[in-house]
């Protein structure tokens, strides 16, 4: 496991304790792309697939993860990001190990968030964020929009 996929693995289970009980793994981070995986057991339903609000906190946590991870890289870590609104749909159901993804904004909106994250101590990102079920199919297409706020803002 790389430096940073350690770093959220830990985070994660010590701020989120929940994502311990989930099973949540980070399996993949390459600067642009995050994943995490959530097994079916712990998180299963009366109907054998998995439970929404297990499959919601995967798409939010995709989402904070990658966020997480990038204000990291811009050595912006003295921040707190939390979700301010998100609209979900579940087109199909996961009845297995379910993969959360997210590929973050263009270039472009990750520069304007910055500035302003840096001019201001607070900025708002929208991000999209899908979990894959065991055929490579959406399970859910969540679009959510983050607030970050600097410790000294």
């Amino acid at each position: 496991m790389t430096a940073e996929l350690d770093f959220l693995q830990q985070t994660l289970h010590q701020d989120i304790p929940l994502t311990r009980a989930m099973g949540l793994t980070v399996t993949e981070w390459d600067g642009r792309r995050l994943c995490l995986e959530l097994p079916l057991e712990p998180n299963i339903n009366h109907q054998l697939s998995m439970f929404g609000g297990s499959l919601y906190s995967g798409a939010v946590l995709a989402g904070w993860g990658w966020l997480t991870l990038r204000l990291g890289a811009a050595e912006l870590d003295d921040c707190h990001v939390v979700i301010q609104h998100a609209e979900v749909s579940y087109p199909r159901p996961a009845d297995g190990t379910a993969r959360a993804l997210c590929e973050g904004p263009s270039d472009e909106q990750w520069s304007r968030f910055e500035q302003t994250l840096r001019r201001r101590g607070r900025a708002r990102l929208a991000l999209r964020t899908w979990v894959l079920n065991p055929a490579n199919e959406e399970a859910v297409r969540f679009d959510g929009h983050f607030v970050v706020q600097r410790d000294d803002a």
